[in-house]
């Protein structure tokens, strides 16, 4: 087995992040690693905001106005806090281009897996790595303190920083549960 296949089958997200956030020359090289995310037409649909120190408390403010109308006060003060769970956040925006052989969803897809490349890049230097969404990922009030442009959005929000403690590891699938081979029309309809 490859380390890389052993590296995917051990990786886990963490949730229980703290500082030191990765140096620079760690996230510049984890950024070069999302810009290898399948990219037909080389359209670049992605971009990233990197969020650390006070922006984090900002961004938390952005969470608790984006909490639905009669949210309770220990739902605000969740969202608010939220952002404080990692030293460095890396929020990946999907920002499609318009292109006759390249519908949206393909560059959807293709920052998703930018994100996920970025993801695993921080893992392998080391950093534990937490992708989030949720309702503020989607939320007007979020896009518009983002900054994000009209077509753009949230594919997520990557919690990044030093792991506090491993988290135990998670069952997986046995892949029978998800995996069949098509033979054609109607061989797979039992599931």
């Amino acid at each position: 087995m490859s380390t890389v296949t052993r590296f995917l089958l051990d990786k886990t997200s963490e949730p229980r992040l703290q500082a030191p956030a990765p140096a620079q020359d760690i996230v510049d090289t984890a950024f070069q690693c999302a810009a290898r995310a399948p990219d037909h037409a080389l359209l670049r649909p992605w971009r990233y905001l990197v969020i650390e120190g006070d922006a984090r408390i900002a961004l938390g403010e952005l969470f608790a106005r984006a909490c639905p109308d009669g949210a309770s006060e220990k739902e605000v003060e969740k969202a608010q806090k939220a952002p404080l769970r990692a030293p460095m956040i890396i929020v990946g925006i999907a920002s499609p281009r318009t292109h006759p052989k390249v519908p949206d969803v393909e560059q959807l897809m293709s920052a998703a897996a930018g994100m996920s490349f970025l993801s695993l890049a921080l893992t392998d230097a080391g950093y534990g790595a937490m992708w989030r969404t949720g309702g503020v990922a989607y939320h007007p009030i979020v896009h518009e303190g983002l900054g994000l442009q009209s077509g753009e959005s949230v594919v997520g929000f990557l919690y990044t920083g030093t792991v506090v403690s491993e988290k135990p590891s998670v069952p997986r699938p046995d892949t029978r549960q998800f995996v069949a081979t098509w033979s054609g029309p109607g061989c797979c309809e039992d599931w």
